[in-house]
């Protein structure tokens, strides 16, 4: 039986989102990949006692994550009733909806009828009778932002959901959607942007709102699918992603493009003793709306050796302006999947 440990919360680092009274690990563990029916569920277990022995108490999910799609939350579902029950109240558990989940009309994007569909769905495969947090997933561009809104207030006023977010919404729409739950009293704390040093943009198009609205962020690819580690920089692993040709998220030609930033980036980072996915977890943390990063993890040691960047989150000057030099030296990288 687990048996969670007991210092577990002595070093993790908790940060307030926003103007809310909720906090999260500055670490988060994303079950995007490494949690679907195709994924050793003894694995699985493994990496979230390892997680929350760590202090980490944020756990992102989706409705569509796995695969198939559903998996990862029936699977952590069967986590939870097994082993992480006695731990409910310490663990902030998220879901989303609004990419493709199920077949027809319904089984998408924003309305009211596919986001309470889904959180009901999310609900029964991960045996919770709420969510800490639920996301709309991506804006919707044919549903009106004020029923997205609504939708999501209504599972909080239904005890599905205690606080509502939205990921992938740009600066505009995220002013729009704020402005709706402002109306509505909905406890909307958080944004979950693409966020890591080889994708800027939310810098000067969604913090500014963020920061205006007391709101936070939890950034997710923090660590690039991979660019910004020791992975690449002696070619392409054959178990990699970027090795898989059917692979939508990272291709070799993103790798080469960006091989030599890499490099010079993982300089900096032997400088201050990190490791490069230490230092570029650090420094996303620099972002004082950003409260939290998402990692991924297909074994358990790598959450030990992410938690690292927590020790030296503190950057000079000088790094920080050599870092944005290397960076701004980068060319235009080809994110297609071809």
């Amino acid at each position: 039986m687990y048996k969670a440990d007991s210092h577990r919360y002595d070093t993790m680092v908790y940060n307030r989102l926003g103007n809310s009274g909720l906090k999260l690990s500055a670490i988060g563990l994303g079950l995007w990949h490494n949690f679907g029916s195709v994924d050793p569920f003894e694995n699985q277990r493994a990496i979230i006692h390892k997680a929350f022995d760590l202090g980490v108490t944020y756990f992102d999910l989706a409705n569509n994550y796995g695969p198939v799609p559903g998996s990862a939350e029936n699977n952590f579902g069967r986590i939870m009733a097994t082993d992480m029950k006695p731990y409910r109240d310490e663990m902030v558990i998220a879901s989303k909806a609004g990419y493709e989940m199920w077949d027809g009309p319904y089984g998408n994007w924003g309305s009211r009828k596919s986001i309470i569909a889904s959180a009901n769905q999310s609900l029964k495969r991960m045996g919770l009778d709420y969510v800490d947090i639920f996301y709309s997933h991506r804006p919707d561009p044919e549903t009106d932002v004020s029923e997205t809104a609504q939708a999501l207030d209504s599972l909080v006023r239904q005890g599905k959901a205690l606080y509502v977010g939205i990921s992938n919404y740009n600066g505009a729409q995220t002013q729009a959607i704020i402005k709706c739950f402002e109306d509505l009293k909905t406890p909307f704390v958080i944004h979950q942007p693409r966020y890591n040093m080889f994708n800027r943009g939310v810098e000067t198009d969604l913090f500014p709102v963020l920061k205006k609205a007391h709101k936070a962020a939890v950034g997710f690819s923090s660590l690039c699918q991979g660019l910004l580690t020791d992975k690449y920089l002696h070619g392409i692993p054959a178990d990699s992603r970027a090795a898989k040709s059917t692979s939508p998220f990272l291709q070799p030609k993103q790798v080469e493009q960006t091989l030599k930033t890499v490099k010079a980036l993982n300089e900096v980072a032997a400088n201050r003793d990190q490791t490069l996915a230490e230092m570029a977890l650090a420094w996303n943390l620099r972002e004082p709306e950003l409260a939290c990063v998402l990692v991924g993890a297909s074994r358990p040691q790598q959450l030990e050796d992410n938690v690292k960047a927590l020790d030296h989150l503190q950057f000079t000057e000088a790094e920080l302006a050599r870092i944005d030099q290397i960076l701004k030296a980068q060319d235009t990288i080809d994110w297609s999947r071809k």
